[in-house]
């Protein structure tokens, strides 16, 4: 069989437009350069099928297959999946670190210490107004500078409480909103809001999949929602055959997984019921400080009230009387008896004669005690230690994360001299591949317009 002289035109023509493009692509991957999210694309490149020539055509008298050059395979993304898990789940341990240091900072502002409007500080001054009744048992002023330091010191621990109450409620505010799921015209918290761009990303790559064509900037869209939805919490995605994705929340406790995305259909309706479950990620950290019962503030809170009552108990005992009341929560509550605060020079400094100061003495020696004074120090530095111990996790959990992001965009990012070089390697060869079409003119012009004449 006769092969035409114009074959060669299309061999030629298959490297120019296979080279176009390549420059066209690595056009695409410089000017999406600072684009967050954005996965270097490469075009994969064949040889085309070749030209069968049949037996006899050769010198041997065998057949052969002619090279017809060259075509585009595909588009392909260059990303390594494990290296997003990887990302994926440092990026949900640094979320939960983050969300529980930030908390954790909140209450402990609310203590003010070390400082002079700090509990400890009103405690000094409450043993100090002891001590100055207890040198002058008979001085109003005296009684009235203990009854007005008494009531500074309960206004303190009602002020540390309901900031760290605050501070709690804060954080189930922000989980709150980031779980809640949508209803009606209400498109939900975050977590909502991703999942119905999720279902629809998933709808429309998986159109283009099972028509042959690969999305890539869509693809890269959907790994974008997948690396934001890591932050809220520990994240399972499965592959379907149709190039759709599953997603869940698991439970790293547990291993309960919570259906976020099942195939082209948000699936999110709200956490578990009560909020038992250990998700990790930015929900994990922000119940972690704000669940009750069993969360950090709730613990903190806790020691706050025994503090309070045992205040209370051991000054109201060696008064011998009620100098203190208390309720429900303690640290909410203490406040001086009414009758002291009414009239202050009520206030019975001893139980002899006139004069007399012996319980006044009594109380000023509490100062330092254990049970008060060393308690409330140990709960400043259990506060401290907690928040010190988050923000190094915290900080940890950023250099690692940092670190798996650098060796991704190893492998996804875009290098600009990589880029470069390869416009010059794409330009050469289109070059190539035009110069060879115009010899392939000038043959077959010479061919066809110069064949019979004479003279040649």
């Amino acid at each position: 069989m006769p092969i035409s002289s114009f074959y060669g035109l299309q061999t030629s023509l298959r490297g120019l437009m296979a080279q176009q493009r390549m420059l066209d692509t690595t056009s695409h991957n410089i000017a999406n350069a600072s684009t967050v999210g954005y996965s270097r694309q490469e075009a994969t490149l064949a040889a085309s099928q070749a030209l069968q020539v049949p037996a006899g055509s050769t010198a041997s008298g065998s057949g052969a297959h002619l090279g017809s050059g060259v075509d585009v395979q595909s588009y392909r993304r260059v990303r390594d999946q494990f290296l997003d898990l990887q990302y994926r789940g440092q990026n949900t341990n640094l979320q939960e670190w983050t969300a529980r240091a930030n908390g954790l900072s909140s209450a402990e502002l609310s203590l003010s210490e070390p400082g002079t409007n700090g509990i400890n500080q009103q405690l000094a001054n409450f043993w100090d107004a002891w001590s100055k009744l207890e040198q002058h048992p008979a001085d109003g002023s005296a009684k009235q500078a203990l009854v007005e330091q008494a009531t500074s010191l309960g206004d303190s621990f009602a002020g540390v409480r309901a900031q760290m109450t605050a501070a709690q409620s804060a954080a189930q505010a922000e989980y709150d909103d980031i779980t809640r799921p949508a209803s009606g015209t209400d498109q939900g918290g975050q977590i909502a809001q991703i999942a119905t761009q999720l279902a629809d990303l998933n709808t429309t790559i998986s159109h283009f999949l099972t028509a042959g064509d690969a999305p890539n900037d869509l693809m890269d869209a959907r790994d974008q929602l997948l690396d934001k939805l890591s932050g809220y919490g520990q994240v399972s995605v499965e592959q379907l055959n149709t190039g759709s994705l599953n997603v869940s929340f698991v439970d790293k406790v547990t291993g309960t997984t919570y259906p976020i995305v099942t195939d082209m259909a948000s699936a999110w309706g709200g956490p578990p019921a009560g909020d038992n479950w250990t998700p990790g990620g930015q929900m994990g950290g922000l119940l972690g400080v704000a669940r009750i019962p069993g969360g950090t503030v709730d613990g903190y809170l806790n020691t706050l009230d025994t503090i309070a009552d045992t205040i209370a108990t051991k000054v109201n005992a060696a008064y011998g009387g009620s100098f203190f009341t208390i309720g429900t929560p303690p640290a909410g509550t203490l406040m001086v008896d009414a009758a002291l605060t009414t009239d202050p020079t009520a206030v019975t400094a001893g139980t002899g004669a006139p004069g007399s100061n012996d319980i006044a003495l009594k109380l000023s020696q509490m100062a330092g005690d254990p049970a008060i004074d060393g308690a409330y120090r140990a709960f400043v530095a259990q506060v401290g230690s907690n928040v010190n111990e988050a923000e190094r996790q915290q900080s940890n959990g950023q250099v690692l994360t940092d670190s798996v992001e650098d060796r991704r965009q190893s492998v996804a990012g875009v290098s600009m001299d990589e880029e470069m070089s390869n416009l010059i390697r794409f330009q050469r060869a289109y070059q190539a591949s035009a110069r060879a079409m115009s010899t392939m003119d000038e043959m077959i012009d010479v061919l066809i317009n110069r064949t019979g004449r004479v003279g040649l």
